[in-house]
């Protein structure tokens, strides 16, 4: 691990050459070493604190950025297809319900195990249910591909996945956020991000992703780290020790 360094690199580091801070994350996940996530957060912090008044004011409210990604992608997937187009707080209890039912271990051989009514049981149901099924069915049938998808480049991962039922841009992202450590992802179809960005930047209204794309360029490399710091200054964050 060259994390100690990599700060210092990443903050003279040129346009082209961003992929440095993802490639430094999947070093993080593949030698287990989580907590060193916390040097990336650090000299994000930093980053952001420098792109002026919002961030540096934000920064201070909030304090550290707590997020530990959870490089299980499985759980990960199960975790973001429920949390779709329902409220942070719905999406922890539904999930919260799913991991008691199988005592805590959601992999793909327990998902298969369950019967419709233990899914509708945990507020699973519809087009949820049907995607998590085939989402159970895929990892059982392509054993290789999680460590496949783990180690691929962004813009891979999305060709891997998008093809899977249930699982639009949107998840993607939650999925290189959460799952994988990826620090500069920016989740344009996120609605809390957009009302974020919003309030914090006195915007008249919701930034269209044109626009927020524009608006978030001298975050690089640090993407995934503003997007926290925002859904933080609206309330809790998973996996951040902080939930609301």
């Amino acid at each position: 691990m060259e994390l100690p360094s990599l700060r210092v690199k990443l903050k003279n580091t040129p346009h082209g050459a961003w992929g440095n801070a993802n490639d430094a994350a999947k070093r993080i996940l593949e030698t287990d070493a989580m907590t060193d996530y916390a040097a990336v957060c650090r000299a994000a912090e930093n980053h952001l604190a420098a792109t002026g008044a919002p961030f540096s004011r934000l920064i201070d409210q909030i304090g550290p950025c707590t997020l530990t990604p959870e490089p299980d992608l499985f759980r990960e997937l199960v975790r973001a297809m429920i949390a779709q187009l329902i409220s942070t707080a719905a999406a922890r209890s539904i999930f919260g319900r799913l991991e008691a039912k199988l005592k805590g271990k959601i992999t793909p051989a327990g998902i298969g195990k369950l019967s419709d009514e233990d899914f509708q049981a945990c507020g699973i149901r519809g087009g949820k249910l049907r995607s998590i099924r085939e989402l159970a069915e895929h990892f059982r049938a392509n054993r290789q591909f999680a460590r496949t998808v783990m180690n691929a480049e962004d813009e891979d991962v999305r060709k891997l996945l998008l093809p899977l039922r249930g699982i639009g841009p949107w998840t993607v992202d939650m999925i290189l956020i959460f799952g994988m450590a990826r620090p500069d992802v920016l989740p344009v179809g996120d609605l809390g991000l957009r009302a974020g960005v919003r309030d914090l930047f006195d915007l008249p209204e919701l930034p269209q992703p044109k626009a927020l794309h524009t608006l978030a360029e001298p975050w690089r490399p640090y993407r995934t780290i503003a997007t926290w710091y925002i859904w933080r200054s609206r309330g809790g964050v998973p996996q951040s020790g902080d939930e609301e």
